[in-house]
């Protein structure tokens, strides 16, 4: 046994970097048709939480999805670092916010579904991402997902529930908020912030929030290089 993984160790060491010589006329044709076939995936993150996402995917540096922050937040649509940013609702919130509520961030979203749907044309993977429990993340959220699938994209939804600091009313909007955004999206993975501070439990309330950004983040990461990444076992789309 020794033998052979001493032989395999040399065999590799042998190889020139590459694993082979220049490129063949058949490695371009591969190459060629491998760009055709590209999965185009997109990520939307939805509300204050959602767009704090995209600032952290985009903070990352993560390869190979176009990002989109939706916010009626004027001011703070203007700090997040994306390659596509809506102001939504203009004409319903006058860029002042849906106020925790999220039958106006719905009407938002509505109004500006043009845009949304001309962000996720021709999309094969899409990532609906938001904090649950506010206005426009809760409202808007199962609308991108609605359009995504109308589109025929496959549809994830990544979302966090708040902490039950954050009083009953928030956690009653999340838990209805979620139910309609898991009715649309092939799957929902929902994180629970709760959980969080279980594992952290001294963390302050303002690092939680960050650690919550951080987590979703690192979801969608490791979701998207899944696809567009070769590993040592290849995830097929």
């Amino acid at each position: 046994m020794k033998s052979i993984i001493q032989e395999a160790i040399a065999t590799r060491e042998e190889r020139p970097p590459g694993g082979r010589g220049s490129p063949s006329a058949d490695d371009a044709e591969l190459a060629q048709l491998a760009e055709t076939l590209k999965v185009h995936i997109r990520v939307v993150g939805c509300g204050g939480g959602g767009s704090n996402t995209i600032n952290r995917c985009m903070e990352e540096g993560i390869q190979g999805a176009e990002m989109c922050a939706l916010n009626t937040d004027a001011k703070h649509l203007l700090m997040i670092h994306a390659s596509r940013k809506v102001l939504i609702g203009l004409r319903t919130t006058k860029g002042l916010g849906a106020g925790a509520r999220p039958e106006v961030g719905e009407e938002a979203a509505r109004e500006n579904e043009a845009e949304i749907r001309q962000f996720l044309q021709g999309a094969n993977l899409v990532f609906v991402t938001a904090g649950m429990g506010g206005g426009t993340g809760t409202g808007a959220a199962h609308v991108v997902a609605r359009i995504a699938k109308e589109q025929g994209a496959l549809t994830i939804g990544v979302v966090t529930l708040p902490f039950s600091g954050e009083g009953v009313a928030r956690m009653e909007a999340a838990l209805d908020g979620l139910e309609r955004l898991r009715r649309i999206c092939d799957t929902t993975i929902v994180i629970q912030n709760d959980k969080l501070l279980e594992l952290v439990p001294r963390m302050p309330l303002d690092a939680a929030f960050k650690l919550a950004d951080a987590v979703l983040m690192t979801g969608i990461k490791g979701l998207v290089e899944i696809v567009t990444r070769p590993g040592l076992v290849n995830l097929d789309y």
